[in-house]
């Protein structure tokens, strides 16, 4: 099944239906929200609160146990003073809801949850300061430790064996790279690809294990004024790239994602490793693979956004936010080198005192 015929497409009326039937409540205001694969409504009840109604592709609908098990993370997250949303039980208890509809693919069944709103802005749409890029490293950081402590009889079903957006699938690419054929970055991102067999892989056994959110992003991550003119971090969002992995991984992707939409992303670095170190100090073999695995997930990107827009081309421009000044970072960091991004970064961090 391609994704663009796994990806819901419930109308307004069928959204108001499920959330009258499945929770009792009626809803005031209902509009779209953004989404990769699945389908997000922001939803208003005349009781007064406000949701978001997260229904699943039916792809991924299938993997309810991965689903609960996200379920029951951002519930222990929340529950340890972390800005995660949690889900609304429906009227018979349950945190989620396997359902049918037909979004005209023929009929399909497609998980469905309720989950918290939570107000704030995107970092993406803010002017990130040293300060908030400290905040999103050290939250990254408290994030993967606080998961150190999660026991849960399924926390298995996240060795995601070819999950393609971990970092350990950086050579699963292959099979997709054809999508860049006559752009010149496509030598680069081959380039990156060798190196990550010859320079990470080694490496991997004296990386320390974690589970990651794997998506810790400028679009997945809410922030609200603290004061004047700075902010504080009040959401965490979107758990569905979870998967067993490494802490380093988790720091690579927070840095890359961090340099999208800023004016001088190399400086990005350097104030997200401080803020990282503060909780989960590096060792030597994390430190020295960290300048690859960002260029590695910058690739992830380029190429899989690319994929992703042949499957569903009405959904581009969404699709492709990440990858078009992604294009340009992964070029001059390549341009620049690992020896000197990693003096900028690491000097950077060193020189940086918590604000």
């Amino acid at each position: 099944m391609s994704t663009k015929d796994s990806k819901p497409n419930l109308s307004h009326s069928q959204a108001i239906e499920i959330v009258k039937r499945l929770y009792g409540l009626t809803v005031s205001v209902i509009r779209p929200l953004p989404s990769y694969d699945d389908q997000n409504l922001y939803v208003a009840t005349s009781e007064g609160a406000e949701y978001v109604l997260k229904v699943m592709n039916s792809a991924d609908s299938q993997n309810i146990t991965v689903i609960e098990l996200q379920t029951h993370t951002m519930n222990f997250l929340h529950q340890r003073g972390l800005p995660a949303q949690t889900a609304l039980p429906n009227l018979t208890g349950q945190l989620m809801s396997l359902e049918e509809f037909d979004c005209g693919f023929g009929t399909q069944k497609y998980l469905v949850r309720l989950l918290t709103y939570l107000p704030g802005t995107t970092v993406a749409k803010i002017t990130c300061s040293p300060q908030i890029l400290y905040d999103v490293g050290k939250m990254a950081a408290t994030l993967d430790t606080v998961l150190l402590q999660m026991d849960h009889p399924n926390i298995g079903v996240l060795q995601r064996k070819d999950f393609i957006w971990n970092l350990s699938s950086v050579p699963l690419l292959s099979q997709y790279i054809h999508v860049m054929d006559g752009d010149p970055v496509q030598k680069v991102v081959k380039a990156v690809m060798e190196q990550y067999q010859t320079q990470v892989v080694p490496k991997l056994p004296l990386f320390r294990k974690c589970v990651n959110h794997g998506d810790f992003n400028d679009h997945n991550l809410l922030v609200k004024p603290d004061g004047p003119s700075k902010y504080e971090i009040s959401g965490i969002l979107d758990f569905g790239d979870m998967s067993c992995g490494y802490f380093i991984f988790e720091l690579a992707i927070s840095i890359m994602y961090m340099m999208i939409e800023n004016p001088n992303p190399v400086d990005v670095g350097g104030p997200v490793i401080a803020g990282w170190e503060s909780v989960f100090p590096l060792n030597e073999a994390e430190r020295d693979s960290l300048y690859l695995l960002v260029l590695c997930r910058f690739c992830q990107s380029l190429v899989l956004a690319r994929h992703a827009v042949i499957q569903q081309p009405e959904n581009e421009e969404y699709l492709m936010i990440t990858a078009r000044t992604g294009v340009r970072h992964l070029c001059r960091l390549w341009e620049l080198g690992k020896e000197e991004v990693e003096r900028i970064w690491f000097k950077s961090a060193a020189q940086f005192s918590q604000p």
